[in-house]
């Protein structure tokens, strides 16, 4: 693949590690000091994920109708520009409202990059140098980069549990890095033209996909809200907490090359449904056993997967619909997606605010991942619902 295809995709994964990274899954490394100083039952701490994923909604509903009126790239630099500030505010406010009100405000700017960036991976992966399941995998995989980072640089700021105010700080000023990141992402092609007599984006056509994935949605927030706050109920000091949310961040790393042949071979849901039930044995290592072994297998192996069911949507998408459909798509599954983290973490903080405690939180996870993979399994390629 040509020089300037790898700048532009890893421009473009600088902006999920905005979107996702650092905006919603490092919460779960600062969840512990805020929830012990402001006083949090479990629900409450995972209903600051679940206004965020409202937020998240909001943003994914409205992009068919911002990017018929503009470009997709503004809006992706706008997401990304938006969202740090409003991270630094984080920091600024004590008051559950006002924290409601951030984690509302960053969820719609989150959906404005991821998916405007989605868009954006999808045409640059159909250009003809391009290797597209890698293009998609970088992407997504950038998610990564936002994780790694809060993973090495929070915890030690965080030995001192009242300085995680200064935690939003840094992750504000690590978005304004990877904005400027973003600029190489201007290289991509534009959007394609519909051709007379071309497929169009129906719901129906992906029943299938669009129940599995808005499950997935529903069964991973819970242990990407709750996991670190589980290792340290279990008394995991800082050193596993940190190689912990390392191994997961280099696992979604690693996750472009590792399922990228998986997400070129099959078009209809085959992927989706094998992701889905490893994350759920993933999620079920931490309820087995609190040994440091499976602790860090369960990160590694839930971070190597999870970007990728991201990414089996968009893959999808290009697989069975022409260029001009592809925001349409993009922009339902992304939909589904936030329908399913609504629901997520206030379900898994009233199991665990109950007899079943965090680990009855991450069973009902399992569970709902499970079910996923069984949805996803029902998903054909269009051809054949075509045929």
């Amino acid at each position: 693949m040509p020089l300037s295809l790898w700048r532009a995709a890893l421009a473009l994964s600088c902006g999920a590690a905005v979107s996702l990274g650092l905006a919603r899954f490092a919460y779960a490394l600062l969840l512990p000091p805020m929830r012990a100083e402001l006083g949090w039952s479990y629900f409450t701490a995972g209903a600051m994920n679940t206004v965020n994923a409202v937020g998240y909604l909001v943003g994914a509903l409205a992009m068919p109708y911002l990017l018929r009126r503009w470009p997709a790239q503004p809006l992706f630099m706008l997401g990304a520009l938006a969202a740090a500030p409003l991270l630094m505010l984080h920091g600024a406010v004590r008051a559950e409202g006002g924290l409601y009100l951030l984690r509302l405000l960053l969820g719609i700017a989150s959906a404005v990059t991821f998916v405007a960036g989605g868009l954006l991976a999808a045409r640059l992966a159909a250009q003809p140098a391009a290797r597209p399941s890698l293009v998609l995998g970088l992407y997504y995989g950038g998610v990564g980069l936002g994780i790694l980072a809060a993973a090495l640089l929070l915890p030690p700021l965080l030995q001192v549990p009242t300085r995680w105010p200064m935690g939003w700080g840094l992750l504000g000023g690590l978005a304004l890095l990877a904005a400027l990141l973003m600029q190489g992402a201007r290289s991509t092609a534009p959007a394609a033209p519909a051709a007379s007599g071309e497929a169009v984006w129906r719901w129906r056509d992906f029943v299938f996909g669009l129940l599995g994935y808005t499950l997935f949605g529903l069964g991973y927030i819970g242990y990407m809200t709750f996991n670190v706050t589980l290792l340290i109920e279990q008394g995991a000091g800082a050193g596993l907490v940190s190689s912990f949310y390392a191994l997961l961040g280099l696992g979604a790393l690693a996750s472009s090359w590792l399922w990228a042949p998986l997400l070129a071979r099959y078009r209809g849901g085959q992927a989706m449904a094998l992701l889905n039930a490893l994350l759920a044995l993933a999620t079920l290592l931490p309820v087995l056993s609190s040994g440091p072994a499976a602790i860090l297998v369960s990160g590694a192996l839930f971070g190597a997967v999870f970007l990728s069911v991201v990414a089996s949507t968009t893959a999808l998408v290009r697989h069975n619909l022409p260029a001009s459909s592809w925001a349409q798509g993009i922009s339902a599954f992304t939909g589904v997606f936030a329908l399913g983290q609504i629901a997520g973490p206030s379900l898994v903080g009233w199991v665990a605010d109950g007899r079943g405690g965090l680990l009855g939180g991450l069973v009902v996870s399992a569970g709902v991942l499970l079910l996923g993979a069984l949805c996803a399994t029902g998903q054909r390629a269009l051809r054949h619902l075509q045929a």
